[in-house]
């Protein structure tokens, strides 16, 4: 299975595919976020190291059963070859109501085909008051005409 773009990446095919991330993230399908990584990707995500798809898929579920109106948005923060690097940040609230925007950076590392094999996440959470929220488009895609994080100040 090939999922373009492919390596090695330019700086269009490498925003391509952190928007596809971002994309795919905002789903909140798990089953269709998996398919992004091989089947042996490797992951670190705090303190948390999934190993396959099916381990990813599992972490992916219970993620967001706990996140819930989670948005995302990824950026480009550089890239060479098959590795991409990124900074996000996301808003969610847990299930008393609190909101967090969490904040992180992301190295990524793709095979031949385009498959993300290595995944490694540092990630910060920040309590926020309902009003200090930024992502207001509706579950799912981020819509192109939103800011992205510089363009927030983030």
């Amino acid at each position: 299975m090939s999922r373009p773009p492919l390596p090695p990446f330019t700086e269009e095919t490498a925003r391509q595919k952190v928007r596809a991330a971002e994309d795919g993230w905002n789903s909140r399908d798990p089953g269709k976020v998996t398919l992004a990584y091989t089947p042996d990707s490797q992951w670190r995500n705090r303190s948390e190291f999934p190993r396959g798809r099916s381990e990813i898929e599992a972490f992916l579920a219970a993620k967001w059963e706990k996140e819930q109106d989670y948005r995302l948005i990824k950026e480009l923060w550089a890239f060479t070859g098959n590795r991409i690097a990124v900074r996000f940040a996301y808003e969610w609230r847990d299930k008393a109501g609190q909101w967090y925007r969490s904040y992180g950076n992301e190295n990524w590392q793709f095979d031949a085909d385009g498959l993300m094999e290595l995944r490694y996440a540092s990630i910060n959470d920040l309590a926020i008051s309902e009003d200090e929220r930024l992502f207001h488009w509706p579950q799912g895609r981020r819509p192109d005409d939103h800011p992205g994080l510089s363009d927030l100040g983030l």
